[in-house]
């Protein structure tokens, strides 16, 4: 089954989106702040992101460049608490965009589903 990294500042929410996914069948890992960002992406080498974009000291989209100036196929999906983002050109970096409640936690699970999915899925060769 995939890892999945989990960068999100509210232990509350890690946590419990940890448990959510472990339940799911998923391998998860996480982290409280983004000057982890680099050890973890290279030791847990995870096969989807879950980044939260206010971070504690640092701007997720940063967080963002970051991860995909060093691993620029590994699918980043934004949680956060706010709505505000959805027509943000930021976002175009970003696999996809949820915002983060109890509520939509079925509405996670099935964008991290259909990220995993198109991940494993051979892309068209453009070339020919």
């Amino acid at each position: 089954m995939a890892n999945i990294l989990i960068v999100d500042d509210q232990p509350y929410f890690r946590e419990l989106l940890s448990e959510e996914l472990t339940h799911e069948g998923y391998h998860v890992s996480s982290i409280g702040d983004a000057e982890s960002i680099h050890g973890h992406l290279t030791d847990s080498r995870p096969d989807l992101v879950l980044l939260d974009l206010c971070l504690d000291g640092f701007e997720g989209w940063e967080v963002l460049r970051v991860i995909k100036r060093k691993e620029p196929n590994l699918p980043v999906l934004i949680v956060t608490a706010y709505d505000s983002f959805a027509d943000d050109p930021r976002l175009s970096q970003a696999d996809g965009y949820v915002v983060k409640s109890f509520v939509a936690l079925d509405e996670l699970k099935q964008k991290i589903a259909d990220v995993l999915e198109r991940k494993t899925v051979p892309q068209p060769d453009n070339d020919r």
